[in-house]
This record gives structure tokens, C-alpha cells and sequence, in this order.
């Protein structure tokens, strides 16, 4: 009953815009950030039973980086349309602290680095058999603190959808059609040449052999 609740929610906000401004109420980002308050995770009540919670927080206390995670739902029917790394991002504004956002949804790792001078993968998978806590470590051996990295705010928008690509229309000219005229000429003569000599070989063959019988 209550996916079935959060779902609806997120349904609605879906249908009320895209822009963040129109979701300041996610339940999930409200939920993520109140949960934060006293520790860098939450786990919503739908994946309790498959987080090692201790194990977890031990990961996020070691880390080499201030981290907040959130194990919650994630998919195309949310208001970030299946873009979790969008969820993150809206997550760490909300949460308004620097550090690396973690999305979890049971099988894949999301995350971003807001406001910090580091690179963190956009996503890792779970392996087989993998706990949510050695998930979150392996996400986490490949974040990158470095200085070159700029520490910008997470996206909180939908990325830009690329153009598709265009190819310049071939305009005719008289050049290329004389070109391609000879071209085809050349190509028609060698064709003719080669089908004359066969047909001049064959009739020789018949021609003798007509001659021996006689």
C-alpha cells in the first residue's frame, strides 16, 4: 500500500512539470533529508529487508569523503523519468551540504558529487549475491578526490537531449553528373568488351563443332 501511495505521488508530480521547482516535495528527497539529519543513510521501509544497514554505515563512516545515501525506488514512472543520477542531484540540493549523493535501488549504484572537487561515477551494477553495503563500497572505491575536478552543484535539471545528427544534402552540379555520365560509360564499355568476346568464343566453339560433324 505504501509503493502504491509514493508511486501515485510521484505520478502527480510528474504531471504537474519536469522542473524541479515543480517537485520540491518528492517524498522520497523529504524523507532522505530528514534521515540525514542524524546519519548518512536512509533506507526506505520497502528495502529494509534487504539492507545491511550497519554494514552500510560502517562503508559511509570510512569513506574518504562526506557521503549520503539513499536506498529508495527509482524508475521511468518518477518524476526524473528513470535519470536516478537527476534524483541524487535534487537530493544534495535539498540536503544543501557537500558531499557524494548515493541513489540505490537494489541492483544498480547512482550517484554525483555536489560541491566538491571530486569525480564519482554516474553508476555502477551489483554483482551476484552482492549486499547493498559492498555495492556502496565499490561505488565508492571509484569516487576521486582531486583538486583539478571543479567542485560545481549537482545537476538538478533533465540533461539536454542531443540533436540528431545531420548530413549535408549533396547538391547536384553538371561536373558530377558528367562524372558520374563517364563513369558509367567507362564501366558500360569494359561490360560490353567482355560480354562481346564470350559471346565471339562461343560462337567459334559451335562453328567447329558443326564443322566436325559435317
Amino acid at each position: 500500500m505504501r509503493r502504491l501511495i509514493l508511486l501515485l505521488l510521484a505520478t502527480a508530480f510528474a504531471l504537474t512539470g519536469t522542473a524541479w521547482a515543480a517537485t520540491p516535495t518528492d517524498p522520497r528527497v523529504a524523507a532522505a533529508t530528514a534521515a540525514w539529519a542524524k546519519d548518512g543513510l536512509y533506507v526506505d521501509p520497502d528495502f529494509s529487508s534487504i539492507a545491511d544497514g550497519n554494514e552500510m554505515l560502517r562503508v559511509i563512516a570510512a569513506a574518504k569523503t562526506p557521503v549520503f545515501v539513499a536506498v529508495v525506488p527509482t524508475g521511468s514512472w518518477f518524476p526524473e523519468k528513470g535519470d536516478a543520477t537527476l534524483l541524487a542531484g535534487r537530493m544534495a540540493a535539498a540536503n544543501g551540504k557537500p558531499g557524494v549523493y548515493v541513489v540505490m535501488d537494489g541492483d544498480t549504484t547512482y550517484g554525483v558529487a555536489h560541491e566538491l572537487a571530486a569525480y564519482a561515477p554516474d553508476s555502477t551494477w551489483r554483482d551476484k549475491d552482492e549486499t547493498l553495503s559492498a555495492q556502496l563500497s565499490k561505488y565508492l572505491y571509484s569516487v576521486e578526490l582531486n583538486a583539478r575536478y571543479s567542485p560545481e552543484p549537482a545537476r538538478t535539471e533533465p540533461a539536454p537531449t542531443e540533436p540528431a545528427p545531420s548530413y549535408p544534402e549533396e547538391k547536384f552540379t553538371v561536373g558530377k553528373a558528367i562524372g558520374n555520365g563517364l563513369g558509367g560509360g567507362v564501366l558500360g564499355m569494359i561490360g560490353g568488351g567482355i560480354l562481346a568476346g564470350f559471346v565471339l568464343i562461343v560462337a567459334a566453339l559451335a562453328a567447329r563443332r558443326r564443322k566436325g560433324n559435317a
